[in-house]
């Protein structure tokens, strides 16, 4: 852990967050269609760190569950078909040494520790907005590094993905429901993406009967078939969509659901403190406001839900992205302190 003293200030900054600049040259990272996406790493500029993502092809498949499924939620419902455009998604969950980067600012105090000039993206990078100082340890002793980063807010999440995306110069947000469920599915249509039984989900996932009562390392079980990791357990993992009964979605392609209230909002995937059905590939949980009953500010903390110690993200980039219209108009729509006073 870095404990320079930081003197580079955002204000100082001349390129905005949003302003366009230099995508940073990864290989595999650029595709023109669908057909040419690889899987590649994106690197954290002024760290050895890197995000795996795969490619994640376009297609349709029916969202939500079966009546006939077992353990099956009344928010699951009625199925419906949709279509996904391609997309690229993190092979895990966000972790701990990947967040603080921006968490703790070490991006800036790497560069500062090296004497670096800031790049147009350094600059872009400063002009995002950081958490505040936690009031505790958020992740509660359970280990940082290559563990999944938990406790923060939908909003914190978004902002993370916001700097990435300045950091980087490609565009990462967090995925939609449809695009999770998708994603998770990975082309199955059971309960699970490896079928039906809750017996195997001991090879799959953590979660109660097997987590010791604790997250772990990402990727420590088996894959999906898309080469997505714990798409099922570890921990619940945000999306960008208002939690809302399936029969008031009438948007059947890359439908989102844009946040008007601050609770609820969804996570998905479950957790390692859920019971086998919360891991079910259909599975909704809402977001709550009792996520927050420990926090001590006043108000309350934008940055921090103190009692979700099972809920994290992944991130993903889409093979077209939005113009800045499309950004401010849909997927990027909707930041917390202008919903609610108290968050």
């Amino acid at each position: 852990m870095l404990t320079i003293t930081v003197a580079w200030l955002a204000a100082t900054a001349t390129v905005h967050a949003d302003t366009p600049v230099e995508a940073l040259a990864v290989e595999n990272a650029n595709a023109n269609n669908a057909s040419e996406m690889k899987a590649y790493a994106e690197p954290i500029e002024h760290t050895e760190l890197k995000i795996e993502l795969v490619p994640i092809p376009g297609g349709e498949f029916m969202m939500g569950s079966p009546d006939t499924e077992p353990d099956r939620g009344d928010d699951e419902g009625p199925q419906r078909k949709v279509t996904i455009s391609p997309f690229w998604m993190s092979k895990c969950e966000i972790t701990w040494d990947q967040y603080d980067v921006w968490n703790e600012e070490i991006d800036q105090r790497m560069r500062k520790l090296l004497s670096l000039e800031p790049t147009a993206r350094d600059l872009a990078v400063d002009g995002v907005s950081k958490p505040t100082e936690p009031y505790t340890d958020m992740s509660f002793g359970r280990g940082r590094e290559d563990f999944p980063a938990i406790c923060m807010t939908q909003h914190a999440a978004r902002t993370y993905c916001k700097w990435l995306s300045a950091k980087t110069g490609r565009y990462y947000r967090l995925p939609t429901e449809a695009e999770w469920e998708y994603a998770c599915r990975a082309g199955s249509t059971t309960s699970y993406c490896f079928g039906d039984d809750p017996d195997q989900l001991e090879d799959h996932g953590w979660f109660f009967d097997n987590s010791d009562d604790t997250y772990h390392r990402v990727g420590q079980k088996q894959p999906n078939a898309w080469g997505l990791y714990d798409m099922h357990g570890n921990v619940s993992e945000w999306v960008l969509d208002q939690y809302t009964p399936f029969d008031s979605i009438t948007e059947t392609v890359d439908p989102l659901v844009i946040p008007k209230t601050l609770y609820p909002r969804v996570v998905r995937g479950g957790g390692w403190d859920d019971d086998p059905e919360v891991l079910r590939s259909a599975a909704r949980k809402p977001s709550d406001e009792e996520w927050k009953q420990q926090d001590p500010q006043v108000p309350r903390s934008i940055w921090y839900h103190t009692d979700a110690q099972s809920v994290g993200f992944r991130i993903v980039r889409p093979l077209v992205a939005p113009d800045a219209d499309a950004k401010s108009a849909k997927w990027d729509k909707s930041e917390p302190e202008q919903l609610d006073p108290e968050e």
